[in-house]
């Protein structure tokens, strides 16, 4: 049974950077192999672990779109070239492979699309003990039901009272469409100080996290983030790595 981790937040809050950082700390603790799944429109998670996506789930979810008006695929079953389509986007590497959403392209129905594609992830996705799922801001792609459940729904927020209060709302916007999870993990990313803010206790209070991680601010990620480069090279012994064992404690 896959073990799935969704990390969510908003915009500008390092949240991709967390999902790899997840990714990198599950394969340093021998947990593998690990599927990475870059659900955001804006694909980063690629470069963050070192590996470079040419084809994205986007262009496969467009091809289904004018498939779906055909009857067949030169003899091929229309569901079957997909998988085959989705399956070419597979980056793999050594210890992880990594699938990237990308971009919708064309206008119409993707009623057809994303059944396709949903079928197709879900059976990928069995595939792996361990997934990390790096969400566009918001709780869009979990509403779609890309994945039936999750283990462990992950909120990263930067330090402050209005970072608080969006965590709050997409926890209301979670419970609004019923999305499953098993914990939740609060991560307060990019601090300055070795405490957490006023307010945490009761933002755990009132949402109910199982888990509220702070992470603190550190000039190797920030450098390397703000370059879009590469953190799987990070030492083992980097506090903000070492932070994620909290989270993941609750799903191995």
């Amino acid at each position: 049974m896959s073990r799935l981790i969704a990390v969510t937040g908003k915009g500008g809050v390092g949240k991709t950077t967390v999902a790899a950082l997840l990714v990198m700390r599950l394969l340093q603790r021998g947990y593998r192999p690990v599927l990475a799944v870059d659900a955001d429109p804006n694909t980063c998670l690629d470069a963050a672990l070192g590996v470079n996506v040419v084809k994205t789930v986007g262009g496969v979810r467009e091809d289904a779109r004018k498939f779906a008006q055909e009857r067949t695929v030169r003899g091929m079953d229309k569901k079957r070239f997909l998988q085959l389509r989705i399956a070419e986007s597979l980056v793999e590497s050594d210890d992880f492979d990594l699938i990237a959403m990308g971009r919708s392209e064309g206008p119409g129905c993707y009623c057809y699309a994303n059944n396709v594609l949903k079928a197709v992830l879900n059976a990928m996705v069995s595939r792996y003990p361990y997934v990390v799922l790096d969400n566009e801001a918001g709780l869009e792609n979990l509403s779609r039901r890309i994945v039936n459940k999750v283990g462990i729904l992950v909120i990263v927020t930067d330090p402050t009272s209005r970072g608080f209060e969006t965590v709050r709302r997409l926890h209301a916007l979670a419970g609004e469409m019923e999305i499953a999870y098993d914990n939740l993990a609060i991560v307060v990313n990019r601090l300055r100080r070795q405490e957490l803010p006023a307010g945490a206790e009761e933002l755990r209070a009132v949402t109910g996290a199982d888990i509220m991680v702070g992470l603190p601010e550190d000039e190797n990620i920030l450098t390397i983030s703000e370059q879009n480069g590469n953190l799987i090279h990070l030492s083992p012994d980097n506090p903000v790595l070492i932070g994620m064992d909290r989270i993941l404690e609750k799903i191995i």
